[in-house]
């Protein structure tokens, strides 16, 4: 199934996606803490009321995750184009609920800076509660899957070894549209992932070419913070991030930046010079 966090009139809801409607989730206004892997396997569907898609604003995914951790330096080219060493466990880092925003909201160039990147990825939404799991028992603990894109505010965050202020600017990380199930979505580790700006595709890849797997990430994490539902893991990006290209391929005021996982849609934003 398709989950999502909505706007309508008003009122925040949680969502079923079928057919090209939101079915109301009963007295549940967002995915998050309160909707774990048994909730969303037989959800409280308020089939009377049926609420067309364009009619509602999609909000984050999950709009107040616990916790967003990210994984830097995830796939060999991202690794080779910022000329690093492959290390042998993962880069973490991690983000605010603050920092996130909905799949297809404008996302402000901060007028501090002159180095707005792009990072299309893959994200992972918890759906149980899970300390210290084992590898081969990982995936029992997630959701589903969304788009997510790791906007980066470059100079910021090379101003020093820890790159948390060139990562959790307030709205400049949309994850959606929808929660996709692990049932539909099948096999993780085969998706291709594309990022577009202004039409022209500046990354894709197959996150086949994951560095450190999905079950390999939430073993992970969940050995030093026990992740519950709703938190998100951002799995890395691919090579080809604006920054490191030559010439340099930097977000403007006006551009527009898609990013698509296959069998998981996309976020659609436009870069403005609106302050936040």
């Amino acid at each position: 199934m398709r989950f999502a966090s909505v706007l309508y009139e008003g009122r925040h809801l949680a969502v079923a996606v079928q057919d090209g409607y939101a079915i109301p989730l009963q007295g549940i206004p967002e995915l998050g803490l309160g909707t774990p892997n048994a909730m969303l396997g037989d959800p409280p569907l308020d089939r009377d009321q049926p609420i067309p898609l364009d009619q509602l604003r999609f909000r984050p995914v999950v709009p107040r995750p616990g916790k967003v951790v990210c994984v830097g330096l995830n796939y060999r080219a991202h690794v080779e184009e910022t000329r690093r060493e492959l290390l042998d466990y993962p880069v973490l880092f991690t983000k605010f609920a603050t920092t996130l925003t909905g799949p297809y909201d404008p996302i402000p160039c901060p007028p501090e800076s002159a180095a707005v990147d792009y990072e299309g990825e893959l994200a992972v939404v918890i759906g149980e509660r899970a300390r210290r799991i084992p590898e081969e028992r990982a995936l029992e603990a997630v959701a589903g899957y969304c788009v997510a894109n790791d906007v980066s505010i470059r100079d910021f965050q090379y101003r020093t070894h820890q790159w948390l202020q060139g990562k959790a600017w307030d709205g400049s990380t949309p994850v959606g549209p929808e929660l996709v199930t692990v049932d539909e979505v099948g096999d993780p580790g085969a998706l291709t992932l594309r990022t577009i700006v202004n039409g022209e595709t500046v990354q894709e890849a197959s996150t086949a070419l994951l560095i450190f797997g999905i079950p390999k990430l939430v073993s992970v994490i969940s050995q030093f913070a026990t992740l519950e539902p709703g938190d998100l893991i951002l799995t890395g990006t691919p090579g080809g991030v604006g920054f490191r290209r030559q010439p340099q391929l930097l977000l403007a005021n006006g551009d527009i930046v898609i990013v698509e996982v296959e069998g998981l849609g996309r976020v659609e934003n436009r870069m403005t010079a609106e302050v936040v």
